[in-house]
């Protein structure tokens, strides 16, 4: 079935037609037409896969043919996310989607002042899209109304729980109409995510797109067994190999991504990073400058992990390995999204071999094995520029050793 034969509004279809999509993917075939039907939803499908348009569409349609109908006003959708990233980015795609329609949406979250967002809201806005804290600072301020949502979205649900946000979405409940529609979209499922998504949906229609390998077929990706001192070198090497393309590169904590930002700039290689002590106003300006190749490496955190849909990068390294499969599978779906091929490379030390095992244990299967020859991890750590640099210091230190002892000759 292809789009232009779905019963939505022409905006919409002309949006899809503009934007290139021809064919729903799974999850959107089976998730639009129940949503259409005003179905509570819980739908499980893997990273890359076009989740967000599956209730995009059916959400605008609804909402444009009620204001065709009547003059209703007020926030109709709230769909929570879990960072600021992720909420711009489903914000987008309603605006990208709804170009063609009456519908409004706005991205609402911290990290930036409340009274232009207070002012904005006060316009009127059909759809928001939240990060939970700074709504319920203005929710306690009266600047938002919940009381007439008709759609609540759960995005990316596993990684809010992750994240400890259980208690701000049962808090949001407290506000909303007992009687709504309930889509809740997540990439993994375990005990935990069914039992509160069973306690938020009525008879849900539940959808679960689960391929044998978790990990999308158009994504090459391997492991390699670097010694944790060395992973810079073997990162500077890829850069210098693909100087034109995106690499996005996953580190532990913040302050590893800092860490290796200064390594590459050591060695006269741009990146940048992403996490969560970035203000709101550098993350928003570096995820635009990476959408449109301004940056082409960058450094992020697990956190950022989810807000980052970036058409076209071309790899993904994972510079440490993840905690958990589940991320794992997020880190790596970041290249190769929906048609696009996509390589991802982990860099494994001796300290991480129980990651691995445990990852892959999870995953069902050994994830390829990237052999490195003695002689090419002699070649790559060697040939670094810090090495050069190292190297032409120690002549540096040694060549003015010998001009002190030819001046204390002369004094003599």
């Amino acid at each position: 079935m292809r789009f232009e034969q779905y019963h939505i509004h022409e905006g919409i279809k002309t949006s899809i037609s503009k934007l290139g999509y021809k064919k729903p993917t799974d999850i959107q075939y089976k998730s639009i037409p129940a949503i259409l039907k005003g179905e509570d939803v819980l739908a499980i499908a893997q990273t890359g896969t076009g989740k967000t348009a599956a209730y995009v569409i059916p959400i605008l349609h609804v909402l444009q043919e009620r204001k065709s109908k009547s003059r209703a006003e007020g926030i109709r959708c709230l769909v929570m996310t879990p960072t600021h990233e992720l909420a711009i980015q489903v914000d987008q795609v309603f605006r990208e989607l709804g170009k063609h329609t009456r519908v409004t949406s706005y991205a609402l979250h911290g990290g930036v002042e409340q009274e232009p967002q207070i002012k904005r809201l006060a316009e009127g806005v059909d759809v928001l899209v939240v990060t939970p804290g700074r709504m319920f600072d203005l929710i306690h301020q009266g600047a938002v109304d919940l009381s007439r949502i008709e759609t609540l979205v759960l995005d990316e649900a596993d990684h809010m729980l992750d994240l400890g946000f259980i208690k701000d979405i049962r808090d949001v409940m407290r506000h909303l109409p007992e009687k709504r529609q309930t889509l809740f979209f997540s990439a993994t499922i375990d005990e935990k995510i069914k039992k509160l998504a069973y306690s938020l949906v009525v008879n849900p229609i539940r959808i679960q797109i689960s391929p044998k390998d978790p990990v999308a077929k158009n994504i090459e990706h391997s492991v390699a067994f670097i010694a944790m001192d060395d992973k810079r070198f073997f990162l500077e090497a890829v850069i210098r190999e693909h100087p034109d393309q995106k690499i996005l590169v996953f580190v532990r904590t913040k302050v590893r991504a800092e860490r290796v930002k200064k390594a590459m700039l050591r060695v006269g290689l741009y990146a940048d990073t992403i996490h969560s002590d970035r203000s709101a106003q550098d993350r928003a300006k570096i995820m635009h400058n990476f959408r449109k190749s301004e940056l082409t490496v960058l450094i992020a955190t697990d956190v950022s992990a989810r807000g980052i849909d970036i058409p076209n990068v071309e790899y993904v390294i994972n510079y440490d390995l993840p905690e958990s499969s589940a991320h794992y599978v997020h880190r790596v779906g970041r290249t190769g999204r929906g048609s696009a091929k996509g390589q991802a490379f982990s860099f494994c030390s001796e300290e991480e071999k129980a990651l691995l095992k445990e990852i892959e244990e999870n995953l069902g299967k050994p994830i390829q094995r990237l052999e490195v020859s003695k002689d090419d991890y002699k070649y790559t750590v060697e040939s670094s520029e810090e090495k050069k640099n190292d190297w032409q210091a120690l002549l540096d230190e040694a060549e003015a050793f010998e001009q002190k002892k030819k001046k204390k000759k002369r004094k003599r």
